[in-house]
C-alpha cells in the first residue's frame, strides 16, 4: 500500500528515502517521484515504477545551490541563473564533478547532470531532512499526464511506491524549464515554468534544441537523451552473446559465460533492477579495463525484453549503434 503522508510527516518521508524507498512529493511545478539519487537500486526503482521505456536522464533535486554545485561544475552563467531563479522552476544541465555523489544511472550514463532547487516549502524541507540529492521525474506512469495533486499520483502509482507527501495542488502545474549549459552557448532543452525571455534577459540569446526525432536522426546534438549513440564505450559492443572469445570483455547477465578476458556481472541472479543499477558503471569499467587488457570488443549476454529489461536493452542498443 502507498501511504499518504500529511505536511507534518516530512521526517517520515525523509526516512523512507534514506531507506531506499520511493516517495512522491510536491514541487511548485508538478509532483516528483523521488528516490535517493546516490543509490543505483533506488534510481532503478524509479524507472520500474514509472514503466519508463528508456533510461533518460533524471533531474536531481537539492535544498540549495551550494549543495547542487558540489556535484556539478558551475560557471558564472550557472551561478547567475541560480541567484536569479533558484529556488524555482529552472533545471540546469551541467558537467558532473569527478566527486559527484549521484549514481550514473540517474544521469543515463552521461558526464552531465540535470540539477535544480525547487521552490516548494515541503520539497525543500524534505530535501534538507533526507540529506542526499533526490532524483525525481514526474510522479506518473510513463506517457501519462503529469500529476499536480496527490490524487493524480495515487491514480497512477498507488501500490508501486512507498508514499506520497501531500502538499495539495502544485501552483505552477507545468514542468521546469531545462537549460543546457555544457556547451559554448546556452541551449533550451525544454520550455517550462521559467520563461525563455527571462533567461535571455540575464544571459543573452539562448539556442533551441532540435526536436527529438531530428536530433536522433542527425546525431548532431550533444544533450541528455537525444542522441542515438551517446556516450557509447570506445570498444565496439556485440549484443546477444551466447559465447565469448578470449579477446572479448563480457557484460554478463545471470551466470557468466566462460572464456572472457574480463567480465562484469549485471546480476548473477538475473535481477533486472540490480542489472539496471549496475549497467552504466559496468560499461565504463569494461571499456577501461578491456582496453587495458587489449580486448577487441565488449560482448553482451542477452537481457530479457521485459520490465526494466526494455530500458536496459534500449541503452545497450544505443551503445552498440554505428558511430557517427
Amino acid at each position: 500500500m502507498t501511504a499518504r503522508l500529511g505536511p507534518g510527516e516530512v521526517a517520515r518521508a525523509a526516512a523512507l528515502l534514506r531507506q531506499g524507498a520511493l516517495v512522491a512529493f510536491p514541487t511548485e511545478t508538478v509532483y516528483g517521484l523521488g528516490g535517493d539519487a546516490t543509490d543505483g537500486q533506488a534510481v532503478a526503482g524509479i524507472f520500474a515504477a514509472k514503466g519508463r521505456p528508456h533510461f533518460n536522464p533524471l533531474i536531481c533535486h537539492y535544498p540549495d545551490a551550494e549543495a547542487a554545485f558540489a556535484d556539478v561544475h558551475a560557471d558564472d552563467r550557472a551561478r547567475a541563473l541560480a541567484a536569479r531563479f533558484w529556488p524555482g522552476a529552472l533545471t540546469l544541465v551541467l558537467p558532473r564533478r569527478p566527486t559527484c555523489r549521484v549514481d550514473l544511472l540517474a544521469g543515463a550514463g552521461l558526464d552531465t547532470l540535470a540539477v535544480r532547487v525547487p521552490a516548494h516549502p515541503l520539497a525543500l524541507d524534505l530535501l534538507r531532512q533526507a540529506g542526499m540529492p533526490v532524483a525525481a521525474p514526474s510522479a506518473n506512469r510513463s506517457g501519462q499526464v503529469s500529476p499536480t495533486t496527490p490524487e493524480h499520483v495515487l491514480d497512477g502509482l498507488s501500490g508501486r511506491i512507498a508514499a506520497v507527501l501531500d502538499g495539495g495542488a502544485c501552483p505552477v502545474g507545468v514542468e521546469s524549464t531545462v537549460l543546457d549549459l555544457t556547451g559554448t552557448g546556452p541551449v533550451l532543452l525544454r520550455p517550462g515554468g521559467v520563461e525563455a525571455e527571462a533567461i535571455e534577459a540575464l544571459l543573452g540569446p539562448v539556442g533551441r534544441a532540435l526536436p527529438l526525432a531530428a536530433a536522433a536522426a542527425s546525431q548532431s546534438l550533444r544533450s541528455p537523451g537525444l542522441m542515438l549513440s551517446h556516450y557509447a564505450p570506445s570498444l565496439p559492443v556485440r549484443l546477444g552473446a551466447r559465447s565469448v572469445a578470449a579477446d572479448e570483455a563480457l557484460l554478463a547477465f545471470g551466470p557468466a559465460l566462460p572464456g572472457a578476458a574480463v567480465a562484469w556481472s549485471l546480476s548473477e541472479g538475473g535481477d533486472l533492477r540490480e542489472a539496471a543499477a549496475r549497467l552504466f558503471a559496468g560499461l565504463r569499467w569494461l571499456d577501461a579495463e578491456g582496453a587495458r587488457q587489449g580486448c577487441a570488443r565488449i560482448a553482451v549476454m542477452p537481457v530479457p525484453e521485459t520490465g526494466l529489461g526494455v530500458a536496459i536493452n534500449d541503452r545497450l542498443a544505443r551503445a552498440a549503434a554505428p558511430r557517427p
